[in-house]
């Protein structure tokens, strides 16, 4: 399976000394030796990996990974290139249409986000096929709540953007007044219109890196060129 490195391996070693890494460690690597597990295993750190912790700016917590057939790459929200864009994602592309002006891009892939201090992280890291939630309970929320916790005691500004319930429940985790803590409900179809379309978290989110002297993120995600017979007309 994948590992930490660098200033996140750091950071978190202390857990994987810890009985509940133990058995999660265990668990995982059966179910990936034995079901079929989401994502690949080498991408399973993928948000740690892509944001490396001296440069995480902004936080994007989602739950576990999509669990469908090529979707889930590592980062919360993002699938490869070459896939559906999924719902959830759509409605973010459209508040980020409406506060930001950014066209509607005709992939989910936001690798571009990571590489700008974006962490997108599911707070359950892997999941059974076709089978939601399917991992939670087992560990992971435990090593991602040291990792929220981690940033939490970060010394400079960083944007936590809480989307839905399950997302604000760990906003009692958060002390740190250097911080900006945004709210919003979750921007799945079935909740979307309750206040995430217009919570401007986008636009807000810029504002505070720029008044802190942070260089603000480039949410357009750009198009990749169609090939062959594809089609771009997801929305």
């Amino acid at each position: 399976m994948a590992a930490l490195e660098g200033e996140w391996l750091e950071a978190l070693k202390g857990e994987f000394r810890k009985p509940y890494y133990a058995k999660l460690y265990k668990k995982v690597l059966e179910e990936y030796q034995t079901r079929k597990i989401f994502p690949p295993a080498q991408e399973m750190f993928n948000a740690f990996h892509f944001t490396p912790l001296n440069e995480v700016k902004v936080v994007i917590l989602g739950q576990d990974p999509y669990h469908n057939d090529g979707q889930a790459h590592g980062l919360c929200f993002s699938v490869k290139k070459d896939v559906e864009i999924p719902p959830s994602l759509v409605n973010i592309y459209q508040e980020l249409h409406d506060d930001l002006g950014c066209y509607f891009p005709n992939n989910g892939y936001l690798e571009k986000w990571a590489r700008q201090g974006v962490l997108l992280l599911n707070t359950v890291l892997t999941v059974r096929a076709h089978q939601a939630n399917s991992h939670r309970g087992i560990g992971w929320e435990e090593f991602t709540d040291a990792a929220i916790q981690v940033l939490d005691q970060q010394d400079r500004p960083i944007v936590f953007l809480l989307w839905g319930k399950p997302a604000q429940m760990k906003k009692s985790m958060l002390h740190n007044p250097k911080h900006l803590i945004l709210e919003a409900p979750h921007p799945s179809p079935l909740s979307a219109y309750r206040g995430f379309f217009g919570c401007r978290h986008f636009s807000q989110t810029n504002e505070f890196l720029r008044a802190n002297g942070l260089t603000p993120i480039d949410w357009q995600i750009e198009n990749i060129p169609a090939a062959g017979n594809r089609t771009d007309a997801v929305f």
